[in-house]
C-alpha cells in the first residue's frame, strides 16, 4: 500500500511539473471573450490560468510604448472619440505614431461588436500603455496571491512602415526596453516578432532577453533561422505548418516551439501530442490541464 501512494504521488508530481512547463500563451489577452490588447483582456487571461500574455506594441508620437496590433486604429474594432466608425478606408489615417498618446487613449476599442469574435465582452476600453499594463497585471497577481505570468512582446513593424507608423528598429527596440528595465522583468520577458531586424537589434544589444521568431509562410526551418543570424528561444509558426519533423528539429536545435493561434480543444491536443513546449490561443477558457496527459 505504501508503494503504492508513494507510486501515485510520483506520477501526480511528474503531471504538475509537466505542466507548469507547457506555455499556455493568451493571444493579445484573452481575445476571443475580451476585446484585445486592453488590461481587462489580460486579467482575464490571467483569471483563466495564462502562464505568458501575449501583447502587441506600437510607438506613439510622442515615443509612448502603447498595446496594439496595428499601428493605426482597426475599422473592425474601433469608434472615434466621437463615438463614430471608422470605415476601412480610412483606418490608416488614424495612425498612432502620428497622434500623442493622450488623443490615442480617446478612441474606443472595447465597444464595437467583432464579426470574427461575437462572444466577446463588449465595454468602453482604450489601447493602455505598455507600463501601465505591467502595472495593473502586477498588482492583481501580488493581490490575488498568484504566480507572476511571463510577458510576450510583439513588435509591430515592417520595413516599408518604418518613420510612417512606427519608428526605426533600434528605437523602436530601446523604447519598449527602457519599459522592461524600469519594471524589472527582463527575466520573464520575450520580444517576439516576423520582423527580423528587431530581434537582431535585441539580441546584440540585450542578448539575455528571450526571443520568438513568428513564421506565417511555409519556409525551411534552417533558411528562416540562417536569415535570422542566431537560434531564438521560441520558434512561433502559423499551426497549419507545424508537424512532427518541425518539432523534432526545433528541439534538436534546442529551440522551443510554440505555435498560434489554436481555438478548439481538438486542435490543442493533435499539437501537444506531437510534443510543442506550449501554445498560443484566443480563447484560454477552452485549455484543460487533462490535454497534458499522455
Amino acid at each position: 500500500m505504501k508503494k503504492s501512494i508513494l507510486f501515485v504521488a510520483a506520477i501526480m508530481l511528474a503531471f504538475q511539473s509537466q505542466a507548469q512547463k507547457f506555455d499556455l500563451q493568451g493571444q493579445r489577452g484573452a481575445r476571443g471573450i475580451m476585446p484585445e490588447n486592453t488590461i481587462p483582456g489580460m486579467i482575464k487571461a490571467l483569471e483563466l490560468g495564462v502562464n505568458t500574455l501575449i501583447m502587441n506594441a506600437v510607438i506613439s508620437k510622442d515615443k509612448q510604448v502603447v498595446l496594439s496590433q496595428e499601428p493605426y486604429f482597426n475599422s473592425e474594432i474601433s469608434l472615434k472619440p466621437d463615438g463614430k466608425a471608422i470605415s476601412l478606408k480610412d483606418q490608416k489615417k488614424h495612425n498612432i505614431y502620428k497622434m500623442d498618446y493622450a488623443d490615442v487613449k480617446k478612441y474606443d476599442v472595447g465597444s464595437k461588436v467583432h464579426n470574427r469574435f461575437p462572444g466577446q465582452q463588449k465595454f468602453k476600453a482604450y489601447k493602455p500603455l505598455l507600463e501601465e499594463t505591467i502595472d495593473s497585471v502586477e498588482n492583481y497577481v501580488k493581490e490575488n496571491r498568484l504566480a507572476k505570468p511571463n510577458y510576450s512582446i510583439e513588435t509591430k513593424t515592417i520595413p516599408k512602415g518604418d518613420n510612417e507608423f512606427q519608428p526605426e528598429p533600434a528605437e523602436f527596440v530601446e523604447l519598449i526596453m527602457e519599459v522592461v528595465k524600469r519594471k524589472k522583468i527582463e527575466k520573464r520577458v520575450t520580444i517576439q516578432s516576423f520582423d527580423v531586424r528587431t530581434l537582431q537589434y535585441l539580441h546584440e544589444h540585450f542578448p539575455k532577453i528571450k526571443t520568438a521568431l513568428l513564421i506565417d509562410e511555409k519556409e525551411d526551418f534552417e533558411n528562416n533561422i540562417q536569415e535570422l543570424g542566431f537560434n531564438p528561444t521560441i520558434y512561433s509558426p502559423y499551426s497549419v505548418l507545424v508537424g512532427k519533423g518541425l518539432v523534432d528539429r526545433c528541439h534538436a536545435a534546442g529551440i522551443k516551439i510554440i505555435p498560434w493561434t489554436i481555438n478548439s480543444t481538438k486542435q490543442m491536443k493533435y499539437l501537444i501530442d506531437l510534443g510543442v513546449d506550449g501554445i498560443v490561443t484566443d480563447y484560454p477558457n477552452l485549455f484543460k490541464a487533462e490535454l497534458l496527459e499522455q
